[in-house]
């Protein structure tokens, strides 16, 4: 639900430059006849001043700000309309921020549409690399007995849970990292890296095998 804007009267003190005491007299000056034609005074509250105490204020809402801002001289007025016109802008901004993003169903797809980009930024070298059982399966071999193979050659080696290159082979070109998104059992996401083969690493493997 929108809630309508208020400014207090030591705010228009400050925008306008007017000490708060005349700004007070102006509004209790007006506020019999707003009273009269509304029907109700203006809204009362405290505030701390810098001693520490608490001293009377008015909070206003835009209506009421405009109508006192008329005992004000034209310089005052257009600081005090320009000031309604940002926290107006303000308020639309959010507004249509929380329209976008509704439900929690609009939240989850937006925050999915942000890793989405993230991983294609980071997967960008690995396009057109090809999965280890994609190429087995192109040399109708499992891919579990190619990795074993690439293992016993000393191409790569399990660390951590995944195969990784041997240091002397990496940076030549024969494969890249790719991301991947994925959900622990307590419904975290996470993301994990897994090893793809360029075409020339590709060839590489096939020329091991066919040695």
């Amino acid at each position: 639900m929108d809630i309508p804007q208020r400014m207090t009267s030591l705010e228009i003190s400050q925008i306008t430059g007017k000490p708060h005491n005349d700004v007070l007299k102006a509004i209790r000056k007006m506020e019999p006849a707003w009273k009269k034609v509304n029907g109700g005074n203006f809204s009362l509250v405290d505030y701390c001043d810098s001693k520490g105490q608490l001293r009377p204020c008015y909070s206003l809402d835009k209506t009421e700000c405009l109508y006192i801002a008329t005992k004000f001289n034209d310089e005052a007025r257009a600081k005090l309309v320009l000031r309604w016109q940002t926290l107006e802008k303000e308020r639309m901004e959010r507004t249509a921020a929380t329209k976008l993003l509704a439900t929690d169903a609009d939240i989850m797809s937006e925050a999915e549409r942000i890793v989405g980009q993230e991983l294609m930024r980071n997967n960008q070298n690995a396009d057109g690399c090809i999965t280890i059982s994609d190429i087995a399966k192109a040399m109708s071999m499992d891919a579990k007995l190619l990795n074993s193979f690439l293992c016993d050659k000393g191409i790569q080696s399990w660390q951590r849970g995944q195969f990784r290159l041997k240091p002397e082979f990496e940076g030549r070109g024969l494969a890249q990292d790719r991301l991947f998104v994925y959900y622990s059992k307590k419904g975290q996401q996470k993301t994990r890296s897994y090893l793809v083969w360029t075409p020339r690493g590709r060839d590489f493997i096939n020329d091991l095998v066919n040695f």
